[in-house]
């Protein structure tokens, strides 16, 4: 039996987000378990002190958000025999934040403890490999470092673009 999962949100956001709003948005009476993930603004990244930080998403980003989520459902090996649905929120910040924001939250929630927390680990780990979003650092010493997040989607661009020459 194939899993019943709800993706009720995958977005990109300008505005904060949080593990409330993605536990409220994914708890249900069949949820056995709500696994939830913060990724949080830290202080400090190589030795550096961190200030505050930006991030940057590729045109297409969001729809590799949802190509990762949806290979991710498709590729699942849990099934709940009950077939009481997997509800699925994760979300990614764009723009600038400060220490102690979260910039990724995921919230996964399931009838079984194993399969939310399979699928939320996976989730994240394949956002930070795949979906294109830089992070711009700004060091409290006045330096400033971009981060890569995920690859560019393949894009055909014109031969002969304008302005540039050939």
């Amino acid at each position: 039996m194939a899993t019943n999962i709800d993706v009720v949100a995958a977005l990109l956001s300008a505005e904060p987000i949080s593990v409330e709003t993605a536990m409220a948005a994914v708890e249900s009476e069949t949820a056995g378990a709500v696994v939830t993930f913060s990724g949080v603004v830290r202080n400090h990244d190589g030795g550096a002190q961190v200030a505050r930080l930006s991030y940057s998403a590729h045109p297409l980003a969001l729809g590799v958000l949802n190509t990762v989520v949806a290979s991710l459902i498709d590729g699942t090996s849990m099934a709940d025999p009950s077939g009481h649905p997997v509800r699925i929120w994760v979300a990614h910040r764009v723009g600038p934040l400060e220490i102690g924001e979260p910039a990724l939250v995921c919230a996964v929630a399931s009838s079984h403890r194993a399969q939310a927390f399979e699928l939320c680990a996976a989730l994240v780990e394949r956002i930070k490999a795949e979906v294109p979003i830089w992070k711009e650092q700004f060091f409290t010493d006045g330096s400033v470092e971009w981060v890569g997040a995920g690859n560019v989607p393949e894009k055909r661009l014109p031969r002969n673009p304008v302005g540039l020459n050939p």
